[in-house]
């Protein structure tokens, strides 16, 4: 991709990973673009481009690039596995590599390409109530809320609810009631999680900052996760998400999430958007 800021506008990529859709902009050589007004307008599906969470590629002194994360409301997002892995396959496509680290809030994450699908380590859930962000002094594994939902954190925080028929949740009303609720001081993601046999899981998501998506990346680590620690499932499951399917394993190293990647359009937002702001 051509440099992504020029005297026209500024260039960007559309992608998508099992339908969680992203606006990505290469930064790389200069200083951050990004703002919160900019991906605010940028996150707008009916005045701007429309994303679930916007990446920006930077450069980096300790892994092949790093990665900043924002929702569509203008906030920041400390993960976002899905946009992880389309941005290794971008990277991928354009280094000739198989392998290649990318640096994020959440640390170095090491990513593979592998028949064709992109997987990329997520890293250890935090599981303990001194890693999480929550009110009081509450056990993670059983938060007080109706449902019984489990508290795991990917870099971000999830509240999952095991649920018996995830079609037939209210995701709109639910989640974000869930989301704001004072457990959280600093929101939290949510899910609804089907368990269907020991190796596969049907989940709908309510992502903080964006609402519901078509795929959670960290979401569905966070579930594969918190189905395995409630011995509903092994360790290592397919998920059916809204726009797809994804796989976790929950191995030594860290959770691994391997799935689809698909580049959309490019394209170059005029100097007058910019301007707008």
């Amino acid at each position: 991709m051509a440099d992504s800021l020029g005297d026209m506008g500024l260039a960007f990529m559309k992608w998508h990973g099992a339908g969680n859709d992203f606006v990505i902009i290469d930064s790389r050589g200069r200083d951050a673009v990004v703002t919160a007004p900019l991906a605010k307008a940028l996150g707008d599906r009916h005045r701007g481009v429309g994303f679930d969470q916007l990446a920006e590629i930077r450069s980096s002194d300790t892994a092949d690039v790093d990665l900043d994360f924002w929702n569509n409301d203008g906030s920041r997002a400390e993960a976002c596995g899905n946009a992880t892995r389309c941005v290794a396959r971008y990277m991928m496509d354009q280094t000739g590599k198989t392998a290649l680290t990318i640096r994020t809030v959440r640390g170095v994450l090491e990513a593979r390409l592998a028949g064709g699908e992109v997987s990329v380590n997520m890293g250890q859930p935090q599981l303990a109530r001194d890693e999480l962000a929550l009110a009081g002094e509450v056990d993670p594994a059983h938060l007080p809320l109706a449902g019984d939902p489990m508290a795991v954190g990917m870099g971000n925080l999830h509240a999952v609810f095991f649920v018996d028929d995830a079609e037939a949740v209210d995701v709109a009303g639910i989640g974000p009631r869930i989301e704001t609720d004072p457990l959280f001081p600093a929101r939290t993601n949510v899910e609804f999680a089907e368990i269907r046999a020991r190796d596969e899981i049907r989940m709908r998501v309510w992502e903080r900052g964006t609402g519901i998506t078509l795929a959670c990346g960290s979401g569905a680590c966070a579930t594969a996760v918190a189905a395995a620690q409630r011995g509903l499932t092994d360790r290592k499951v397919r998920m059916e998400v809204d726009g797809g399917w994804l796989v976790l394993d929950w191995r030594d190293d860290g959770v691994w999430m391997t799935g689809p990647t698909a580049h959309v359009f490019d394209a170059v937002l005029p100097q007058a958007f910019l301007d707008s702001l």
